[in-house]
């Protein structure tokens, strides 16, 4: 599908791995010209060089999202390199899992520090860009914000505040100019995940083939999603042809999300 992103502009946080690293690369497969941030510089060094071609340019950005400075930074980074900004994806940010009575007031801070905060921060720098280009904000979530878990205290309710925020930044949207819609990722394929699947299999004793399948069997899907199939949602919502859609939160989780 042609989606007519050819020559925008887009900054993806949290594109050094992962779901960011796919995002940046459907991205750039349909021409968009991508600035990457993260925090480790090694790593957006080797996602850029497998973007750059004669027709995309790609930047990078290495910095702390957590920090209050870094937001207006990292997008003064893009338009220092492209001149404008199309598409802002929010997607840093991870929370840490675990039985909640271990879990201390820092990791709650930290948690929100970067996935929330950093997502808000980098939305009022990028704004003003938004407002002019009539771009748009795709923010990446979770399907964790749908129901509460034992072991996903700190990432649910981010998750939670993360969506409402996309609902209100969505009402500013409709009067100047701003498309902003949510994903909400369910299992996918991706280091994370990984960890995930070896913690099982360190806690419960189990094969890798026995991890997964309990992973699954709690998802209740038939298989892992994959970072591109992601990266394809966020492309079609970049686009012009999404123009109609605003506010919305949508699911990628092979169905494991069953409640209105």
């Amino acid at each position: 599908m042609e989606l007519g992103l050819s020559g925008k502009t887009a900054l993806v946080t949290g594109g050094n791995r992962g779901i960011g690293a796919a995002i940046a690369a459907e991205l750039a497969r349909e021409g968009v010209h991508v600035c990457l941030v993260a925090r480790d510089r090694a790593k957006l060094h080797e996602v850029a060089a497998g973007l750059t071609t004669n027709a995309v340019r790609t930047a990078i950005h290495a910095a702390d999202l957590r920090e209050p400075s870094a937001a207006a930074q990292a997008v003064a980074a893009a338009i220092a390199a492209f001149g404008r900004l199309d598409i802002l994806v929010n997607n840093a940010g991870a929370t840490k899992r675990a039985d909640f009575f271990t879990l201390t007031d820092e990791d709650f801070l930290d948690g929100f520090a970067l996935k929330f905060h950093g997502a808000v921060r980098m939305t009022r720098a990028a704004w003003p860009h938004l407002r002019e280009t009539k771009g748009c904000i795709v923010n990446i979530a979770g399907v964790g914000a749908h129901a509460g878990s034992a072991d996903f205290t700190i990432g649910g309710p981010v998750n939670v505040a993360l969506l409402n925020f996309t609902k209100a930044m969505a009402d500013i949207g409709i009067q100047q100019g701003v498309r902003v819609n949510a994903i909400n990722p369910g299992l996918i394929e991706t280091e994370r995940y990984t960890r995930n699947v070896e913690r099982l299999m360190r806690e419960q004793s189990l094969t890798r083939e026995q991890a997964i399948a309990a992973r699954l069997a709690t998802h209740r899907t038939k298989r892992v999603g994959r970072p591109e199939e992601v990266g394809a949602l966020v492309a079609y919502l970049a686009s012009d042809r999404a123009d109609f859609i605003q506010g919305a939160l949508i699911d990628i989780d092979g169905g494991s999300t069953r409640a209105l």
